[in-house]
């Protein structure tokens, strides 16, 4: 797989009309459709709390994991709202995001930020 073919999303915002009307639109079909062989989304910020809050983000994102999104977040940001454990019920991997993050950039990953 070439680098190019790879895309991360990281979602920081939390505005729910960002989630649903562009970041989660986009990212699903970038997988589903193809554009990118893999995608990443990265929940970080405001994002992690209005998640929890909102069942239909819940299962707009689940329908992203079911394509292969693969769904991560930051597990400093989730735990200052203090939604770690929730997250993790949806079936997030939430970890320290630095370094992946960081290893993506080096290795020329697509970015998009919402």
């Amino acid at each position: 797989m070439r680098e190019q073919d790879k895309l991360m999303v990281i979602w920081s915002s939390g505005d729910r009309d960002v989630a649903l009307k562009v970041c989660f639109m986009y990212t699903n079909a970038a997988k589903k459709v193809k554009w990118f062989d893999e995608v990443n989304l990265i929940v970080w910020g405001p994002s992690a709390k209005l998640l929890c809050e909102d069942e239909e983000l819940q299962e707009k994102l689940k329908m992203m994991q079911d394509n292969g999104v693969v769904v991560e977040a930051c597990v400093n940001c989730a735990e200052m709202y203090g939604v770690a454990d929730q997250l993790r019920d949806m079936g997030i991997d939430v970890k320290g995001m630095g370094k992946p993050l960081t290893e993506r950039l080096k290795a020329d990953w697509k970015q998009l930020n919402f």
